[in-house]
């Protein structure tokens, strides 16, 4: 499949004429339609320690526990992985010369239908004594590192990006947050057939909050593309790439990707210069939705 990147042309881009409003309680989904599962999740943050020292964290959900990965390096031994067999416990070792410590309890956790907690749970990080990343929230009382963590300065984390891997129907159902000062919304991507399900003829459909955003007709014929949409005061460009769903069937992979935009061109001409996030205090975030047919 050709980089959705590739896609990307600033000729083709658009800026919807709907805007995305506050968040729901819950996704909006057709009663007649079952959405995919979440097979995988994985998150990326970047910290920044008290010696000005950054470094990624990669943290992966999977229906056998998670993993974590010190520094940028992918294929970095340094990874740490767990079953939900053991939810709770502690593990330390030597990365991007320095002492990792990892505690985590899963005991309490709930889940919705991925493989990634909602709450109830909790993910410590620390770097030389020092915390970098805290997932979860369970109370302060009940975190066994609580002594440990309060002695040292807040974690500087920030998320940069998140993948997300479907399988199932073409009906993916995902919450996003698009920047620190933002709220979450609710994104539900539909694939459907305009003539009795026939894709010579499908219909692709992009919604935030119950509003549709990005309607794509004959999809066939437009499998890959980009449009804009205006987010949280932010412009997100959302491209897809559904070649493989039409001409390569066997591994029926379609990429749909939501990236802010950051720099001077990252927000419109409307808003009000003074904004309270300084430009180079900004960072871009994307999520990116892997969706396999079954």
């Amino acid at each position: 499949m050709r980089n959705i990147a590739t896609c990307y042309s600033e000729h083709a881009i658009k800026v919807s004429d709907s805007y995305c409003s506050g968040p729901s309680n819950r996704a909006y989904l057709s009663p007649n339609l079952i959405p995919s599962i979440q097979n995988a999740v994985t998150c990326i943050y970047k910290a920044k320690l008290s010696t000005k020292k950054q470094l990624l964290i990669r943290v992966t959900w999977c229906n056998l526990g998670f993993t974590i990965g010190i520094g940028d390096d992918p294929s970095s031994p340094f990874k740490f992985n767990t079953r939900f067999q053991k939810i709770k416990g502690t593990k330390a070792f030597e990365s991007c010369n320095s002492k990792i410590e990892v505690f985590w309890d899963l005991s309490t956790a709930k889940y919705d239908a991925g493989p990634e907690p909602v709450n109830g749970f909790y993910v410590v990080v620390l770097v030389d004594s020092e915390l970098i990343l805290l997932l979860g929230d369970i109370d302060e009382e009940e975190l066994d590192v609580k002594k440990l963590i309060t002695e040292i300065p807040d974690a500087k984390f920030l998320l940069l990006s998140r993948s997300e891997h479907f399988s199932g129907n073409s009906l993916y159902s995902t919450k996003a947050q698009f920047c620190n000062t933002g709220t979450s919304h609710d994104i539900l991507i539909k694939f459907i057939g305009e003539d009795q399900g026939s894709k010579n003829y499908s219909v692709l459909s992009v919604c935030i909050d119950k509003k549709n955003v990005i309607q794509v007709k004959r999809l066939q014929w437009n499998f890959r593309g980009n449009q804009t949409i205006f987010v949280d005061g932010l412009l997100v460009d959302m491209m897809w790439d559904v070649h493989d769903w039409f001409f390569n069937p066997t591994s029926g992979c379609a990429v749909f990707l939501f990236r802010t935009r950051i720099g001077l061109d990252s927000r419109l001409w409307l808003e009000e210069k003074n904004s309270e996030e300084k430009e180079h205090e900004r960072v871009g975030f994307s999520l990116l939705i892997c969706a396999l047919e079954k």
